[in-house]
C-alpha cells in the first residue's frame, strides 16, 4: 500500500532530490506539491517543480502556489552559492516549462477532504504555507491529516543559518511555531539526523551511470554543485547531506529513525530567532500527550544510503 503524500517543498537541490525520490518510490503516492519561496523565489520554485514532474511524466500531479515570503513580511536572503541561481545548481529548466497550471492554496483543503484520514503532509521547506492553513481556516483546518513529517529544527547541535537556528525554522519562525503548536502527530527531522544523512560523490557517479530513471541527467551536475558548497562550509566533509530525503524515507521505512517524544516550541523573535526548544532533561516537565512531537534523534545511515541507491536504480 502506498502512502498518500501532500509535499510542501522549495526546490532547491536537496528538495529536488526529495521530489525525485518520492516520484520514484512505489510506496509513495504524491497527490500534490506545494511550491513556495525558500531556496529560490516562489516563481523559480514552481518552475523547478514543474520541470521535475515533466521529466517524471507526472504532470497529473497538481502544483499548488505557496507563499512568496514569511509571515513577518521580512525580505528574503537567497543562497545561490548552495543551490544555484535557478535552484538546481548549474541546470536551468528549459523554456518549454512555462504557462504551468498552478492551483491556489485552497487546493490544500480540497486534497485534505479528498484523502480524509489517509494523508500525510511532508514539509521539507519553510512552514509558511502550513501555518497559513491554520490562520485562514482555523485550528481544525488540517485535523483530517494523519500525520505531519517535517524537516526542520536543530536540537543540542549547532544551527546552519545562525549558531542555533536551522534554515526552515529561522526564515519563518512564526510559522514554524504555529505549526508545532497547532498541527498534530508531528514527526520532526532536525539537523541532528539530517546532517548525517550524507550521500557520497561515489554513489552519485554510480547512479549517474547505472540509473534508468528519467532524472539521471540531473543527478551528477546538481549534486556536484551542492557538494562543492558543502566542502567550503564544512571542511573535510565526505559527501553532501540530503536533508529533505530523510522524512520521505522515514515515512516508508519506519525503522530508519528513532524518535523521542517532547513538546517543541520555536523562538519567534530576538537573538535566538528560529531556535527550536524542547526539554531534554532526564525528568522533563509533564506536557499533555496531545502536545507532544516526535523528534528524530538517531538515524540508520547504512539503511539511508542503501535505500537511496535502491530507489534511484529501480526502473519504473
Amino acid at each position: 500500500m502506498a502512502y498518500n503524500v501532500l509535499l510542501s517543498a522549495d526546490p532547491g537541490i536537496d528538495d529536488s532530490f526529495a521530489i525525485m525520490y518520492a516520484l520514484l518510490n512505489p510506496k509513495i503516492n504524491i497527490v500534490g506539491i506545494i511550491s513556495g519561496y525558500g531556496n529560490t523565489p516562489k516563481e523559480k520554485s514552481i518552475k523547478n517543480t514543474a520541470y521535475l514532474l515533466t521529466l517524471g511524466n507526472r504532470e497529473d500531479i497538481p502544483i499548488i502556489a505557496g507563499a512568496a515570503g514569511p509571515l513577518s513580511g521580512e525580505l528574503i536572503q537567497y543562497y545561490p552559492e548552495i543551490h544555484g541561481k535557478e535552484g538546481l545548481g548549474p541546470i536551468k529548466p528549459p523554456d518549454t516549462i512555462k504557462n504551468v497550471h498552478v492551483h491556489d492554496i485552497n487546493k490544500v483543503i480540497e486534497i485534505v477532504k479528498q484523502y480524509k484520514g489517509n494523508l500525510i503532509i511532508v514539509s521539507v521547506g519553510r512552514l509558511t504555507e502550513l501555518a497559513l492553513m491554520f490562520i485562514l481556516y482555523g485550528n481544525n483546518a488540517l485535523r483530517d491529516v494523519t500525520a505531519f513529517y517535517i524537516m526542520g529544527g536543530a536540537f543540542l547541535v549547532p544551527g546552519n543559518i545562525t549558531a542555533e537556528a536551522e534554515a526552515n525554522f529561522y526564515v519563518d519562525p512564526i510559522a514554524a511555531n504555529t505549526v508545532m503548536e497547532k498541527a498534530h502527530n508531528n514527526y520532526l527531522f532536525p539537523l541532528n539526523i539530517t546532517n548525517k544523512a550524507i550521500i557520497t560523490p561515489e554513489i552519485i557517479t554510480y547512479l549517474s551511470e547505472k540509473s534508468l530513471t528519467p532524472f539521471r541527467p540531473l543527478l551528477k551536475p546538481a549534486f556536484d554543485y551542492y557538494f562543492k558548497a558543502y566542502q567550503k562550509n564544512v571542511p573535510g566533509i565526505q559527501g553532501a547531506p540530503l536533508h529533505d530525503v530523510v522524512p520521505l524515507m522515514a515515512l516508508v521505512n519506519p525503522d530508519l529513525v528513532k524518535y523521542i517524544p517532547r513538546r517543541v516550541r520555536v523562538e519567534e523573535f530576538g537573538n535566538a530567532k528560529g531556535k527550536s526548544i524542547a526539554d531534554f532533561r532526564p525528568k522533563p516537565d509533564k506536557d499533555p500527550q496531545v502536545s507532544l512531537d516526535y523528534i528524530g534523534m538517531e538515524i540508520d545511515l547504512q539503511k539511508f544510503a542503501g535505500n537511496f541507491m535502491e530507489i534511484f536504480l529501480a526502473n519504473r
